[in-house]
């Protein structure tokens, strides 16, 4: 049988190794991110972008997009919800449905992370300042510069901060993995969406995807050092009180959930 203090070396040894993954992803979403902006700054993406565009058009008149009517009002629909008065909304129902459940600091990690989202994605759109595809009508009303695609980066940064976030206050893993996966499909439908449309060039919507991931684990990594001081770190003990015995008892937080809902309890 293994002893308390291997299994907290195991424990321990499992979140360090989740640590280390989370780090792998971001560097290589960034890493994509800066190569994709290289290609696009010398042109070398334009060849294939035009090539991918026009397959989502319809061939007996490149003005349509592909497919009957209903598939472009569910291309439109898709699209809104990388709006940006959509993410608003959605952002601060959930920042609100954090707070009623005690989770002050996880709802300030959570708006702190998509507000920033949004102005950096303000501003690479304004240091690029690429021009929007013009081989055809545009799907939807657009009014900013094309690189990286806004809806798609603020679709990671939200949908995935949103799930992430959530998911750490979650005990059983299949419910944090249908949030993440969930997030990650809405991502992509958006993103896919923005081409069908012809408001966006594919290599803005991957970059939009690329950049939007690793400010989504970046803000991770800010809610779990946010959390960790009050939680104690490394599964460190706290006290239980039992009303009925007149007690008090220590305990360890068996999950991730129970440290965090633990970090944001006021203080008595």
């Amino acid at each position: 049988m293994y002893d308390i203090a291997h299994l907290k070396t195991l424990v321990r040894k499992r979140v360090e190794l989740r640590v280390l993954i989370a780090i792998l992803l971001a560097a290589a979403a960034i890493w994509a991110f800066v190569a994709i902006a290289g290609e696009v700054t010398e042109g070398d993406t334009q060849g294939l972008d035009e090539e991918i565009l026009l397959m989502m058009r319809s061939p007996a008149d490149i003005r349509e997009p592909y497919g009957p009517h209903w598939l472009e009002v569910l291309g439109r629909d898709l699209t809104a919800l990388g709006g940006t008065g959509i993410l608003i909304m959605i952002t601060a129902f959930a920042a609100l449905y954090m707070m009623m459940r005690g989770g002050l600091r996880t709802a300030l990690v959570m708006v702190a992370a998509i507000a920033s989202g949004f102005a950096a994605s303000q501003l690479l759109k304004w240091g690029f300042s690429r021009p929007r595809p013009d081989l055809v009508p545009h799907g939807t009303y657009v009014y900013t510069s094309s690189f990286p695609s806004g809806h798609s980066m603020m679709s990671a940064v939200v949908y995935l901060t949103l799930a992430i976030l959530t998911a750490r206050t979650e005990a059983l893993w299949r419910v944090r993995v249908f949030l993440i996966l969930s997030a990650v499909v809405l991502t992509v439908l958006v993103g896919i969406s923005r081409v069908y449309l012809a408001v966006h060039w594919p290599s803005d919507v991957l970059a939009g995807w690329t950049i939007g991931a690793a400010w989504a684990i970046a803000w991770w990594f800010v809610a779990r050092w946010v959390s960790e001081p009050a939680a104690g770190r490394g599964g460190e003990a706290v006290a239980a009180s039992d009303p009925a015995a007149g007690i008090e008892e220590t305990r360890a937080p068996e999950t991730e959930a129970d440290r965090i809902a633990e970090a944001d309890r006021p203080a008595r």
